[in-house]
């Protein structure tokens, strides 16, 4: 009996010290509701950028510069994500993902609630697009410690042969998080008159994201560390300074990744924030004089595309190998550039056309790209070397994309724009070929 009490207490010792596993459908819906909650905030910028950030923030004297001036505040994100990467990676790797997640949302989450709180350019002068890009660079810093630490909660949870199905979960927050950024826009256009709209609707959903953001942190606090990490700790394989080793150790992998991903980002940023510029521009403008609430409606059909095809990516990634799919999606993409513009031009059938072939590609590229890049790095550094290729490509692909677009179709046509995505595409094949199959296999 004696016994028997001794190797019950022995037990419940062991039930105690056994780690607490998260589950499949926790995990996925962990990394998921954080990336969904990132992009919308994301693109809620991205859409008042073009809608409404020029005549608020800037001098509305030049509506071409005010608009350019937007973009410009709209890429300091883009360079506010590998600090991101750094900062949040280096935590990531030496103190886990799950605390470093929770302030990662955070980060971006108040950025976004106060860019809704911001004071207008007639009310406090040049002042209000400094606060406006400092706004920005907050989300930029949020989402680049985000996507990364959101690909290794699923990926480092995964059971084997199941990566890039798990890794492609997160992914799914970027098509939800702009079609529930676009049907907020659709909704206000639709409820508000365009005066109400411009006062003081468009703050909407920016103030409205903090009751997302509620909900990420209640979902993420619940989760436990991923069990890849906990054996890293447990080993004590961490590593003193994550990005110093990354750029000692894994210079390869991150020039080919951030090169990798570079199609990535310039086909997201011309069929979104590009594309909404020019299709509502007045004709007169050289634009395509579609209303604000038509373009959001065309590009949502599109991204309903993106949302399908990011776990078709996935299957097919994890069943063929994620660089095949890649070389071949990489191809399409480069094509694509070629029609774009004529399928644009070519009315509403045409746009409706070039919105669902462009983010159908995108949901095929998107799906495996968030395994491919975490996967040449190891655990002890893979936070900061996954998230520093993703942001590094969002400078060279996606940060000036909007920019360089409106100029190239400003001064020379919109058939020059699809040749801009053809050369992403053509460095970002190369960069792909230049890896080693188990490098985005493992």
């Amino acid at each position: 009996m004696s016994v028997s009490g001794a190797s019950g207490k022995a037990a419940t010792k062991n039930d105690k010290a056994a780690p607490v596993l998260n589950s499949p459908a926790r995990v996925l819906f962990a990394s998921l509701v954080g990336t969904t909650i990132e992009f919308f905030d994301f693109y809620v910028y991205a859409t008042a950028a073009v809608l409404v950030f020029p005549a608020v923030f800037f001098p509305a004297s030049d509506p071409t510069s005010a608009m350019l001036q937007s973009f410009a505040t709209f890429s300091i994100a883009f360079f506010a994500r590998p600090f991101g990467a750094m900062v949040f990676g280096h935590f990531g790797d030496k103190i886990g993902r799950k605390a470093t997640l929770v302030a990662a949302l955070m980060t971006m989450g108040l950025s976004t609630v106060i860019i809704g709180l911001l004071p207008t350019y007639a009310q406090i002068g040049v002042a209000a697009p400094l606060l406006l890009a400092l706004c920005r660079f907050g989300q930029g810093l949020g989402l680049g410690g985000e996507w990364g630490g959101a690909v290794l909660l699923a990926t480092e949870n995964a059971p084997a042969g199941k990566r890039t199905w798990y890794a492609m979960f997160p992914q799914l927050g970027a098509p939800i998080g702009f079609i529930l950024s676009a049907g907020t826009f659709i909704i206000l256009g639709a409820t508000l008159t365009n005066e109400q709209f411009m006062s003081w609707g468009w703050r909407i959903p920016f103030v409205g994201s903090i009751l997302l953001v509620a909900v990420g942190l209640y979902v993420r606090i619940k989760i436990t560390e991923t069990p890849e990490f906990q054996k890293a700790m447990d080993k004590q394989e961490r590593v003193q300074v994550p990005l110093a080793a990354v750029f000692k150790d894994h210079k390869r992998a991150l020039v080919l990744g951030t090169f990798s991903a570079l199609a990535t980002f310039v086909l997201f940023y011309l069929m979104t924030v590009f594309m909404l510029s020019w299709a509502t521009r007045p004709v007169e403008q050289a634009g395509m004089g579609y209303t604000r609430e038509q373009f959001l409606f065309i590009q949502m059909v599109g991204v309903a595309f993106f949302g399908l095809l990011i776990p078709v990516s996935g299957l097919l990634s994890d069943r063929f190998g994620r660089r095949f799919i890649m070389i071949l999606t990489t191809i399409g993409i480069g094509l694509f550039g070629l029609v774009m513009a004529p399928l644009l031009s070519a009315g509403v059938v045409g746009a409706v056309l070039c919105s669902i072939i462009g983010f159908a590609l995108m949901g095929m590229t998107y799906g495996p790209i968030g395994a491919a890049l975490a996967s040449p790095f190891p655990t002890a550094v893979r936070y900061t070397g996954a998230s520093m290729t993703f942001n590094m490509a969002s400078i060279f692909g996606a940060s000036l994309a909007p920019y360089i677009a409106t100029w190239l179709a400003t001064t020379y046509s919109l058939a020059h724009v699809g040749l801009y995505l053809l050369v992403a595409a053509a460095i970002t094949l190369l960069a792909i070929l230049g890896h080693k199959d188990k490098e985005f296999s493992s």
